[in-house]
């Protein structure tokens, strides 16, 4: 019986262990599991860490010039994003919509989705160019040093006159993602991104014998790379398999009816990024307002914060597809599943980035603080570390607000979506404004209300998907067919 005892007690274990081990398979496999969710979201994982590496690297290069130049890069782009991002947004919901045309049976019919923000994109392009000047006046009117409002005018204007490509570039690639070929998505970013950072090093710095341009190099390099993605996204697009299989170059025409779909479920979307991206640049120009010191330390802090929120966006582009694909064949309890799937992945990276942000503040901020700097370097490296260890705390709730807001909006709720996410963010910006104009607060404490508000909206996201309203939304009206996997 002794010597029993312990072999009895070892097959215990191994049985308990085949029976965990089959639990976590269960959980990890299967529809909305986390394996298939990956899938998706690393390729797109992999597309966001490509455009953030083009912007880490054209910051990169321009701190070598000057700190000026680095802080007019973040105020210039961001203010030029802010002028198409509507269409941006409205042309993004059509991930969702052809990811639930393919979960309802209908193939044929994603590429006729697609092609409507293809048609949307070269429509509002003369839109974009009529109120661009509003761009101008909003960095003439921020307060910001007279060398940094030249620098990053230059930098806007380039961008502005070249914004029909991002455009299209949001419009091929929601076809792939909402498909879950996300891989081509990665193979168009992955060139656009080495194309940006090689003219980034030639044209910035002037490599090669090739003239020094600063400020307007990087925007060429941008440009340039936009302009590849979006001719490797369109000849996949055309190419023989997706014609045959999802129909791309018949259904490449104008349809009211789905036209007007996208129309429905993404305005919503795009008003609800127009808006937030406006709060979110009304917040960086008074940040910028206090000076170059601070405008430095918000630039190098917000160029690490990528590093951490652009790959979750490509989490949010996953979720949202998925989820959009279980919704479209009536399966409520896969598009949930999918939703805390990438949940959990997303967890696993924001906690690498947490403990990083923590453990080597003053590294990451030193990378962007060159020691011919000049006197400056000391002030912007205190600023720097205090936000970047403080940004730490809020990655967490962006993971959520990214994923479940995602989930969200591929169930159809874009008009909650929209109206909670406006509401938070400008309130956080006229809380900034306040406290920096009104009150002169030190940046620290409007760094503080920041991070505090965004924690505060990913709570909230979280329990609109707890409540489970979504479940009964429904975008097409077709009849439930098991998706194709």
């Amino acid at each position: 019986m002794l010597r029993q005892g312990p072999q009895a007690g070892a097959l215990i274990w191994i049985v308990s262990m085949l029976r965990l081990s089959q639990r976590l398979r269960a959980h990890l496999d299967g529809d909305g599991g986390v394996r298939q969710i990956l899938s998706i979201a690393v390729p797109m994982f992999i597309s966001q860490a490509a455009d953030t590496l083009m912007m880490f690297a054209s910051r990169f290069f321009l701190a070598r010039v000057g700190q000026e130049h680095m802080a007019a890069a973040l105020s210039g782009g961001i203010t030029a994003f802010m002028c198409f991002t509507f269409f941006i947004g409205v042309i993004g919901y059509g991930n969702a919509l052809v990811a639930q045309y393919l979960g309802s049976g209908q193939r044929q019919t994603c590429g006729l989705a697609a092609a409507q923000g293809v048609f949307l994109a070269v429509l509002s392009y003369p839109v974009i160019l009529l109120v661009s000047p509003a761009g101008l006046w909003l960095m003439r009117s921020s307060g910001h040093e007279p060398v940094q409002r030249a620098l990053e005018a230059e930098y806007y204007r380039i961008l502005i006159l070249f914004a029909v490509f991002p455009l299209l570039r949001a419009a091929f690639g929601s076809f792939f993602s909402g498909i879950g070929r996300t891989r081509v998505v990665m193979l168009a970013n992955g060139i656009g991104m080495a194309v940006n950072i090689l003219l980034n090093y030639v044209l910035v710095l002037g490599s090669w014998g090739f003239p020094a341009l600063g400020l307007r190099g990087a925007a060429i390099g941008s440009i340039a790379a936009s302009m590849i993605s979006v001719g490797i996204l369109a000849a996949a697009y055309l190419s023989q398999a997706f014609r045959h299989d999802y129909g791309t170059l018949a259904g490449l025409r104008w349809n009211r009816d789905v036209f007007l779909q996208l129309l429905r479920f993404g305005l919503p979307s795009g008003l609800e990024l127009f808006l937030n991206v406006t709060a979110f640049t009304l917040f960086v120009q008074f940040m910028h307002s206090y000076g170059r010191d601070v405008a430095a330390a918000v630039t190098i802090t917000f160029n690490w914060d990528l590093v951490a929120f652009s790959p979750l966006l490509g989490m949010s582009v996953a979720t949202m597809s998925l989820v959009g694909r279980y919704m479209g064949a009536r399966r409520p309890d896969l598009a949930e599943r999918s939703a805390y799937s990438g949940m959990k992945a997303s967890l696993w990276y924001t906690t690498i980035i947490f403990v990083l942000f923590l453990a080597v503040p003053e590294a990451l901020a030193g990378l962007f603080t060159p020691g011919g700097a000049g006197a400056h370097v000391d002030a912007i490296m205190s600023q720097a570390v205090f936000m970047i260890r403080l940004a730490s705390i809020y990655l967490l709730s962006d993971a959520v607000l990214l994923v479940f807001g995602g989930a969200l909006r591929g169930a159809g709720d874009t008009r909650w979506a929209m109206v909670t996410s406006v509401t938070c963010n400008w309130v956080l910006t006229i809380a900034c404004w306040v406290l920096i104009r009104v009150v002169k607060a030190s940046p620290e404490v409007a760094w503080i209300v920041f991070v505090g508000m965004i924690t505060v909206t990913g709570g909230i996201f979280l329990a609109r998907f707890r409540g489970g309203r979504w479940k009964a939304l429904r975008v097409l009206d077709a009849p439930a067919v098991a998706p194709t996997h």
